[in-house]
């Protein structure tokens, strides 16, 4: 007998916030010419080993997660979604500084300055 359960759309590895997803559609307003979404990848880097880095996009990958946003197209890299399943990601500025966090369940640690994380 063939299985006939459906089964829910698959979750995005990781969860904007209103204002990641409002800072997005503020990037895309002023992307390049060419861009056609950003995407967030984890670079080797740092003294713990892995860094989160948002950039703008000009190709699609065929292994790339695609999340539609109201403001644009958000790309996970396919070779960084192990690393973010189960993230979010928040847009957060204060009189300081202004930035992209993450709050990573996968990251078994941090350098002391915050900028990479190891899984």
């Amino acid at each position: 007998m063939a299985d006939t359960k459906t089964r829910p759309a698959p979750k995005a590895a990781v969860v904007l916030t209103e204002r990641a997803e409002a800072r997005i559609a503020e990037l895309m307003a002023k992307a390049p010419e060419g861009s056609i979404g950003v995407k967030l990848s984890t670079p080797r880097r740092g003294c713990s080993g892995l860094a989160y880095s948002v950039d703008y996009v000009s190709q699609e990958a065929a292994m790339d997660e695609k999340i539609a946003t109201p403001g644009g197209v958000f790309y996970i890299d396919g070779a960084s979604v192990l690393y973010l399943v189960g993230s979010t990601m928040d847009w957060v500025e204060d009189d300081f500084s202004a930035g992209f966090v993450f709050a990573n369940p996968n990251a078994k640690g941090a350098c002391g300055c915050g900028e990479s994380f190891m899984v």
